[in-house]
């Protein structure tokens, strides 16, 4: 029986994710700048542009519900694309020099990284009875912990990518009744960490070889824990293994 597969995920998941809890589309823009090692007062528009849609394109086979923030900036982003593709007008050498079409975004992407580094500035100072406690009793000196790289959506998005290309295509299916929910796979998450009790490598909550299905109900499972403060999502460095701990 020919069955689509994004009919298959919605029918076996039940569940949709929004990302509005998450990074939003300026944080994807500054990601892939970042991740490119590009200038942000010279972004290669063309290839900015053909990552962010490829993005997009994942998080629909993830069965992520795409906030219209992200459609905007995806048509702001093809916008600005096919002015640069214009031709310069004959007068623009006695005119005043046009306006580069990329620099109110240029604008936007500075104002925005401005205040999240401010947030994060503030977010690493103490508060007392959060981070910073008063000692009422003397206890044991403790080895520092190691220093935990918080990740992103968007890296941990190209994570789970790195898994689907793991994924054999599959045109014709056997429907089966096999249920799998979101809820399941939230609980079984939650006592393989308990059962390790420490930090575990996020791939090794897949098999070689596992299906689309369970890979986008695993990775709506870990984003609802995420948001419900309940998981960590970390590097011990910058590009190595992701590792998941509970708070």
């Amino acid at each position: 029986m020919m069955v689509d597969d994004n009919s298959m995920l919605e029918e076996n998941t039940g569940y949709t994710f929004r990302l509005e809890g998450f990074e939003g589309p300026l944080d994807l823009l500054l990601h892939l700048i970042q991740k490119n090692e590009l200038d942000i007062f010279n972004i290669p528009i063309a290839l900015i542009t053909e990552q962010y849609l490829e993005y997009l394109q994942l998080m629909k086979v993830l069965n992520l519900d795409i906030a219209g923030e992200y459609l905007l900036m995806a048509s702001t982003l093809l916008h600005i694309k096919s002015r640069m593709l214009l031709p310069l007008s004959s007068e623009g050498e006695k005119e005043e020099e046009e306006e580069d079409p990329r620099a109110e975004l240029v604008r936007r992407l500075l104002e925005y990284q401005k205040y999240k580094q401010a947030a994060g500035e503030l977010e690493k100072r103490p508060l007392l009875d959060r981070d910073v406690f008063i000692r009422l009793t003397p206890t044991e000196s403790q080895e520092p912990e190691e220093e935990r790289i918080e990740v992103n959506l968007f890296e941990l998005l190209e994570a789970f990518q790195e898994v689907l290309k793991r994924v054999k295509p599959e045109a014709v299916h056997e429907v089966t009744l096999e249920h799998l929910s979101v809820e399941d796979k939230i609980q079984e998450i939650l006592a393989l960490l308990e059962k390790e009790n420490r930090s575990m490598a996020f791939h090794r909550l897949f098999s070689e070889q596992p299906s689309r299905r369970v890979v986008v109900v695993t990775l709506l499972a870990i984003l609802e824990l995420v948001k419900m403060k309940r998981i960590r999502i970390f590097q011990m460095a910058p590009f190595e293994t992701i590792r998941i701990s509970p708070m």
